[in-house]
């Protein structure tokens, strides 16, 4: 495996002097912000990242091998393909056979940086059980997974448009902990609150970083998902927040959209009717999420 993962020549010499790395996504930049956005913002999140003493590492599929630490350059190849593969476990293979570009999910990006030998990952939020998913199935292949690949994922919970309550259901039963950086709920991405506790809260990075390692030691090969809440300042109001929800959802359903296809539609949709909030604070929580990570791994995850 570690064949197919090609790592920059600085990542692979800081993974062999045992330094810290974060890994980064990059369905950000194809699906999750239009371009020039995208591009933007993943170099920016490599800034906060290297700002905080880790050295970043985002993974997409070019020239079929995984790449692990894409210039910016690679990123905007990504960004400016057109029809670009969102690559997951279920199409990693294909994809990579393929030889065309394809960006990482959180499932495929925990894949790459696993079998990179980098423990901490920092995203937005992590898909889970769709709202509908009782007559859809739609279940996303992150809990999977969580579920069997051992890496550190800091998210803001999952993404607001999920069945919340069941997927953090789904992610115990799977055996996934969910540790809570200052917080003691799940958060809803957009918003810091649901009222779904999480299995523990810390409130320093040393004692975090303590019970990551230690189930990461286990043998379990269960990841860990540390949620972080959006800044008290970059939350969406509450209505908005319910309202774009709601829409989004309707409009989805009217016009059977479907598959993987669904994720990207309600991003589009939320964006259209907060008038450009949700964009903002989606970039708040992941800026938040990447200095998270790098503590992480600076502590010694």
């Amino acid at each position: 495996m570690k064949s197919l993962c090609v790592c920059s020549d600085e990542v692979a010499r800081v993974l062999a002097a045992k330094g810290p790395v974060v890994a980064l996504e990059t369905t950000l930049v194809t699906h999750g912000l239009p371009h020039p956005d995208g591009v933007a913002t993943a170099v920016s999140l490599k800034e906060i990242v290297r700002v905080s003493g880790a050295t970043p590492a985002t993974i997409g599929i070019i020239g079929g091998a995984i790449r692990v630490g894409l210039t910016r350059d690679e990123l905007e190849q990504l960004a400016t393909t057109p029809n670009v593969a969102k690559v997951n476990l279920s199409n990693l293979a294909a994809a990579v056979c393929s030889g065309q570009p394809g960006s990482t999910t959180v499932a495929a990006t925990m894949f790459a940086a696993h079998a990179s030998g980098i423990r901490v990952f920092a995203t937005g939020g992590i898909g889970g059980v769709h709202r509908a998913a009782a007559e859809t199935g739609d279940v996303s292949s992150d809990l999977t997974a969580l579920a069997r690949i051992p890496v550190a994922v800091v998210a803001a919970g999952a993404k607001a448009i999920l069945d919340l309550p069941q997927t953090v259901e789904q992610l115990e039963t799977l055996g996934v902990p969910i540790f809570g950086f200052e917080t003691d709920e799940f958060p809803a991405f957009y918003r810091r609150s649901t009222g779904i506790p999480v299995d523990r809260r810390f409130d320093s990075i040393a004692e975090l970083a303590s019970a990551v390692r230690l189930h990461l030691s286990l043998g379990l090969d269960t990841g860990v998902l540390v949620v972080c809440p959006i800044p008290v300042a970059d939350e969406m109001a509450s209505d908005l927040y319910d309202r774009a929800i709601r829409i989004a959802l309707s409009d989805a359903e009217s016009r059977g959209i479907r598959g993987r296809a669904v994720t990207p539609f309600l991003l589009d949709r939320l964006h259209a009717v907060t008038g450009g909030e949700s964009v903002r604070a989606n970039l708040a929580l992941l800026r938040n999420n990447a200095r998270v990570a790098a503590a992480l791994a600076v502590a010694g995850v």
